[in-house]
């Protein structure tokens, strides 16, 4: 694949937010590593989902992929451009290609404001239409591509269903003619049938006008359909990352494999026969994540000469598929055995306790 093809590429990315102590938070006793050194390429008109736990990161590296969080280090390139290095009046620009549909539609909408106030304000911050007339055009051919009909224009988010506010959500990222869409959990807040409904509309959207998707999500069958690329992020690093198809039929990491087994079965025989993998203990806190593997303190598979103490590189067994775990071949191949995993205490760094982060202010 051809450096053109890329739209978008992060390079060691990393968001670090300071715990901040002291009667006016003025002292930093440590910090919380969201996103901790991630590479990941997004080719253009492809979707990359992204998977894992609450509180894996995975909200933080989309946000900071558009540069709503500012990275801590790393390299965030926009079809060639860096972002991180951009001036605000640049940058600025630039937002009118990328642009999110958030989570929660109803949250994500000014209740004060109706549809066509919504999808206008973009359109003037960016100067796009000369007047009214050409930007309610503009308006209109948006809602007719998201399924709204014209009268939604005077109507305000509260006279709206969930699924309607998120068409309503992915009109306003849609106005502007963005090439890159990041879509953080975009159906997790709506009723199964409605999900299936948004999902195919951005399989159109992007077979219509070429968008290129960033998906974050927990519901695996969610990004099992509307994926290219799959990436399993845990404790703010990529652990495995394939083709979907590939990913779905064999994955190779531990943590993967756990996350698989998790997923119902529709078929009774099937689900009754399938192994189960148990995790033991909770994710580690991010401000003082384990040393070696991030993973061992939880993994089935873990072995006291390596797991503890080295810390695995994100590298390629397949072509196109990257999986940071020194056994994935040895796991793969069934040398080695899931075992039962004693959950190992992890000491947080003095002064920040677990559940007590103070203040987090990201790093600049």
């Amino acid at each position: 694949m051809s450096e053109n093809d890329i739209l978008v590429e992060v390079r060691d990315l990393k968001v670090h937010f300071p715990i901040k102590r002291g009667v006016l938070f003025d002292r930093t006793v440590g910090h919380v590593k969201a996103v901790d050194g991630v590479d990941l390429s997004i080719p253009r008109g492809k979707t990359y989902g992204l998977v894992g736990e609450s509180g894996c990161g995975k909200s933080t590296l989309g946000r900071a992929l558009l540069q709503l969080t500012p990275p801590t280090g790393g390299e965030v390139s926009f079809d060639g451009v860096e972002l991180t290095r951009l001036p605000a009046g640049k940058l600025r620009s630039m937002r009118r290609r990328m642009q999110m549909i958030f989570q929660d539609p109803m949250s994500s909408l000014d209740p004060r404001q109706n549809v066509e106030s919504i999808l206008t304000e973009g359109l003037q911050t960016h100067g796009i239409g000369a007047n009214r007339d050409e930007r309610r055009k503009i308006i209109g051919e948006t809602l007719d591509a998201v399924g709204l009909p014209k009268w939604a224009l005077s109507r305000y988010p509260h006279e709206f269903s969930g699924g309607q506010r998120q068409r309503i959500g992915i009109a306003r990222a849609l106005v502007l003619g963005p090439e890159l869409i990041v879509a953080d959990e975009p159906v997790s807040a709506l009723d199964v049938s409605i999900q299936a409904q948004v999902v195919n509309l951005l399989d159109e959207l992007q077979e219509s006008l070429g968008l290129t998707y960033l998906v974050i999500a927990h519901d695996l069958a969610v990004v099992r359909h509307i994926s290219d690329v799959v990436g399993v992020m845990y404790l703010g690093a990529l652990v495995e990352e394939a083709p979907s198809d590939q990913l779905y039929a064999e994955p190779l990491h531990p943590y993967t494999r756990a996350l698989m087994s998790a997923v119902p079965v529709p078929d009774p025989d099937v689900e009754d026969r399938r192994e189960r993998i148990l995790l033991a203990g909770d994710l580690p806190s991010p401000a003082n994540p384990p040393a070696g593997c991030r993973f061992h303190t939880r993994c089935p598979w873990t072995q006291p000469t390596r797991c503890a103490d080295e810390r695995p590189a994100l590298r390629e067994m397949l072509s196109g598929h990257r999986v940071a775990c020194h056994y994935a071949e040895d796991i793969a191949a069934g040398r080695i055995r899931p075992h039962e995993v004693e959950p190992e205490l992890v000491r947080p760094d003095e002064g920040a306790a677990p559940g007590d982060p103070g203040e987090l202010i990201p790093t600049p």
